[in-house]
C-alpha cells in the first residue's frame, strides 16, 4: 500500500489521479476530509482507505507500518498569510516529525513536501544543497516551518531508508478550486476575466521591479507528479532536499498574458497595492537550480508556461473539469 497525505488537495488529488493512471490502485488516502470542496478532488478515483489525519498519525499508521511500502507525505497547512506559529508547530512541523519517525523505525520510503517558501527573499540564492537551510530567513510564519522540519530532517541520524524533501515552487494547475486567497494566479486570473473582462494585478513596491515584472518559478502540477513518480520508481537515489520548478524565472504579467491568450482574448491588466498583510514578506522572484533533480537522471521536459496555462485553461477551467 502506498500512502499520500494531503489526498484531497491539490497536489495530493493529482498525485491519486497519476497513480491511478500508472494502475496502482492500493492507495491510503489521509486528509481532513470535512471540507465538501476538498472531496471533489476525488470523484472518480481508486484507493483502498480514506483516513482522517488525526487517526492516521495517532492510530492506523503505527499499526499497520508493516504493510506500507511508501509514503508522499504532502499534507501542511499551506497559507502563507497565516501567523499562528502554533498552527504551523501541529500540523507542518511536529506531525511530520511523527511520519519520518514511523517511516525510520520500520524503514519505509518517503517523500515529503517543502517549498521555496524556505528560501525567503533569495539573498542567498536558490541551491537546494544542505547548507542553505542553516542560512536562509524565511519571509513568514509559513516558509518557517517548512524550513524547521527541513534542518530538522537533515541533521537526524535514524532515516527512512529513501527519502526527499521537495522544495515546490509555485504550482499551478487543475484542482485548486477550493484553494481561495491561495490559489495560483491563473486561476484568478481566470475568474477575473470570466467576472469583470480584466486582471488586476500586484503593484510592484519596489523600484527594481517595473509593474508586472515580479518573477515566479512557475510549474505545472503536472510535471510536480511526474517528479514524485519518478523518485517512486528510482529509491535508490541520493537522500535530501531537491528543488522542483521549472528553473526558468517568469513574469506575472507573462502568466496573466497567457491566460487571456488561452481564451482567445486580448489582455486587459490593471494594477492595485500588494495587500498590508503580505506586501513586507512578497517573494519578487524566484527561480529552482534544477542541477541536483537533472543530476540524478530526471530527464522529462517541463511544460513551459506557455504550454502549461493553455492546458489549464483549456483542458480544465474553461469546464470546470478535475484532473
Amino acid at each position: 500500500m502506498l500512502v499520500i497525505t494531503g489526498a484531497c488537495g491539490f497536489i495530493g488529488s493529482c498525485l491519486v489521479n497519476y497513480l491511478n493512471e500508472l494502475g496502482l490502485r492500493r492507495l491510503v488516502l489521509v486528509d481532513d476530509f470535512k471540507r465538501k470542496e476538498k472531496r471533489l478532488n476525488l470523484q472518480g478515483k481508486a484507493f483502498l482507505h480514506l483516513i482522517d489525519r488525526v487517526e492516521f498519525i495517532e492510530k492506523w499508521f503505527p499499526q499497520n507500518a508493516e504493510d506500507i511500502e511508501y509514503v508522499f507525505h504532502l499534507g501542511a497547512r499551506t497559507d502563507t498569510t497565516e501567523q499562528d506559529t502554533s498552527i504551523f508547530d501541529r500540523l507542518n512541523l511536529n506531525y511530520s516529525k511523527r511520519i519520518w519517525a514511523i517511516c525510520a523505525q520500520h524503514q519505509i520510503p518517503l517523500v515529503y513536501a517543502s517549498s521555496a517558501a524556505t528560501y525567503g527573499s533569495g539573498e542567498c540564492g536558490y541551491l537546494d544543497n544542505h547548507d542553505l537551510p542553516f542560512q536562509v530567513k524565511p519571509l513568514n510564519p509559513y516558509g518557517l516551518s517548512k524550513n524547521d522540519f527541513d534542518k530538522w530532517a537533515l541533521i537526524q541520524a535514524e532515516q527512512p531508508p529513501s527519502w526527499v524533501g521537495l522544495k515546490f515552487f509555485n504550482v499551478y494547475g487543475p484542482n485548486e478550486y477550493h484553494k481561495g486567497r491561495m490559489a495560483s494566479v491563473i486561476f484568478h486570473t481566470f475568474k477575473q476575466i470570466q467576472e469583470t473582462g480584466k486582471m488586476r494585478l500586484f503593484r510592484s513596491h519596489r523600484p527594481e521591479f517595473a509593474n508586472g515584472e515580479q518573477q515566479r518559478d512557475f510549474v505545472y502540477v503536472k510535471d510536480v507528479i511526474a517528479v514524485c513518480a519518478f523518485l517512486f520508481k528510482n529509491k535508490g537515489v541520493p537522500n535530501g532536499l531537491y528543488n522542483l520548478g521549472t528553473g526558468t524565472a517568469r513574469t506575472f504579467l507573462d502568466l496573466a498574458r497567457n491566460t487571456f491568450y488561452a481564451l482567445d482574448l486580448e489582455p486587459k491588466i490593471e494594477f492595485i497595492d500588494t495587500p498590508i498583510d503580505i506586501r513586507a514578506t512578497y517573494q519578487y522572484f524566484t527561480e529552482a537550480d534544477m542541477s541536483k533533480l537533472i543530476g540524478i537522471g530526471y530527464r522529462k521536459p517541463f511544460y513551459s508556461l506557455e504550454e502549461g496555462v493553455k492546458e489549464y485553461v483549456s483542458h480544465y477551467l474553461k469546464e470546470h473539469l478535475y484532473y
